[in-house]
Parts: structure tokens; sequence; C-alpha cells
């Protein structure tokens, strides 16, 4: 199937499909201004993207949530367009925390369902409203985790027709295998979320091993863009070395989501489906790992079920 920035869907593992390239609404850095994911995810839309990409712990939906009902009220898309995925973060991973969570995102957002939520970590938290609880000293608060009773909390929002598609965000092989040799599973994830940078490897044992999506959070730092291989290409192309990148991780199946509230790279991000890497130039890309982790949340490197300690 040929991808084109008007059509680029590919099917999900449960028969629901996603678009290849999400915009993210991350706010970088934390303090960003009042309005800024707002006129981001308007542009996005205008620009052309159907996937938006969210979470409670941003901090931002009903910014999100306000743009999309803008935009749909436009007639600019209808809701059938738009790909939702918000994120249960760890503080509600108690089992009756996560139907309360789902209805405070699809409150914020404004919509009926989501068309993806996913288990933001595999890490809980103390229990509450607090995204990020530390005791007196300063220490985070870690709460035990039970990825399986959270799993079937989640299960039954799908029932309930709250959400279309599960997944999770960060798990490494041996959390994945937990949901998915679970007794009487019913859903399996069908993304995991992960940092997809061609620093780090591990997108090809997620695909077959585990049989999943592999779904990159597209964050390209600074010392990747200004990659000698990637500007070349790009000066081949006439693209930048972030258009490489993207294509880059499109063009073998991946499903990307850049953030940017700059509205000129918002443009770029989606100007990527009018030129291909050659099979050479692909491997060559390749060669870029280096088995390095740019965003290992290493604050909560404590915690018992941090995922980074296994190799995948």
């Amino acid at each position: 199937m040929e991808l084109t920035a008007v059509d680029h869907r590919i099917p999900l593992s449960d028969g629901n499909s996603i678009p290849i390239i999400g915009y993210g609404t991350y706010p970088t850095p934390p303090m960003t201004p009042k309005g800024s994911c707002r006129a981001g995810v308007k542009l996005a839309i205008d620009v052309g993207y159907r996937y938006i990409d969210g979470a409670y712990s941003y901090q931002n939906e009903k910014e999100v949530g306000e743009a999309i009902r803008e935009k749909i009220a436009e007639g600019r898309v209808k809701r059938e367009d738009i790909f939702y995925s918000g994120k249960l973060w760890g503080t509600d991973f108690d089992p009756q925390r996560v139907l309360p969570a789902l209805q405070k995102t699809l409150q914020d957002v404004h919509l009926d369902y989501v068309d993806l939520y996913i288990m933001e970590t595999p890490m809980a938290f103390k229990p509450g409203d607090e995204i990020f609880p530390k005791d007196k000293k300063g220490n985070w608060i870690f709460h035990k985790t039970n990825l399986c009773a959270t799993w079937e909390a989640l299960e039954a929002c799908k029932d309930a027709g709250l959400v279309k598609s599960l997944g999770v965000s960060n798990f490494n092989r041996r959390q994945l295998e937990l949901i998915l040799n679970k007794p009487r599973l019913k859903y399996k994830p069908v993304c995991n979320q992960v940092q997809s940078d061609k620093r780090v490897g591990c997108a090809k044992e997620f695909q077959e091993l585990l049989n999943i999506k592999d779904h990159g959070l597209g964050v390209y730092f600074e010392p990747l863009l200004e990659d000698e291989l990637l500007n070349s290409l790009g000066k081949k192309y006439n693209k930048t070395a972030a258009q490489v990148a993207l294509r880059f991780n499109i063009q073998r199946g991946t499903v990307v989501i850049p953030k940017s509230y700059d509205p000129t790279m918002i443009k770029e991000n989606l100007q990527i489906f009018d030129f291909s890497l050659t099979t050479e130039e692909m491997k060559t890309i390749e060669t870029l790992n280096r088995d390095v982790r740019l965003a290992g949340q290493l604050r909560f490197s404590g915690h018992p079920e941090y995922p980074f300690h296994d190799e995948y």
C-alpha cells in the first residue's frame, strides 16, 4: 500500500487502523505558554495530521480538546477522521482508578471515546491526583505494580466502548510478556510506544518476538539532526535531516510522533510522503544505532519495574 499525505493509515493487530504519523502534544519545555498546544493542534489538523497523541500527565488535554472541537465545528474534519491517543499514568494503575482516569480524559478532550489508550509506563506511583508524588524528603513515592490487574480494567473500558484499541509505552520484553501470557487475556496491546531514535536499536525485537506494532515517539535530538549521513541524504532529496529520519521510520513500518509547536516544523514533519529512501540508504541509516537511550527516565531508576535495566 502506497502511503500519501492524505491517506497514511496502516492496520493494527485488532482490526483497527492508525495513521503512520501523529502530532505529539508533550509540552517542551514543561512550562510551555498557555495556548501553545491548542494553536499547535489546530495547525496540525489544518495541514493534514489526523493522529493527535496526548496524555493526562501532559496537563494540556483541555487545550487539545478545544482545538479538536473547533476544527470539527469548522467542518475541517469529522470525529471519525481524528485518531486520538490518550494515556493512563502510573498514579491511576489501581484497577478502581482506571475508568475514572479515562473518563477525565474523555471529558477534557470532549470525545465519547479514544481511538487508542496507552499505559504510559510500567511503573506505578502512589495513587492520587499528584502526578509525580514525593515524600517530605523529596523521594519518589512508588506503588506496588500489578500490570495484569490494570490491564483487565483497561479491557473493561474497551468492552464499554470507551476505547477502540489498547497499548502500552516503555514496556520491556518481560513486562510485555506478562500481559501477553496473562490467563484469560481478551485484548493484546496493539503497540508499544517507545523512543524512536537511530541511536537506540530495539524495534526489531519488539516486532518479531512480540508481534505488536512498534510505535515511535519521535524525538530527534540535536546530535542526531547534525549527523553527516542524514544531512547528506537531506541535500540529495531536498529535505531536512529530521525529514529523512522520519521517512526512514515510516518506510520500515514504524508509527512516528514528532512533536513541535513551531509552525514551520509542524508542516515540515508531515512532508515526508513525496520521496523514498533506497534499500541501501535504509541499511546505511541502520548503522547509526549506538544503543544509547536519550530519554531513559533515570529519575525513576529505583523503581522495581523500571523497564530499562533490561536489554530490551
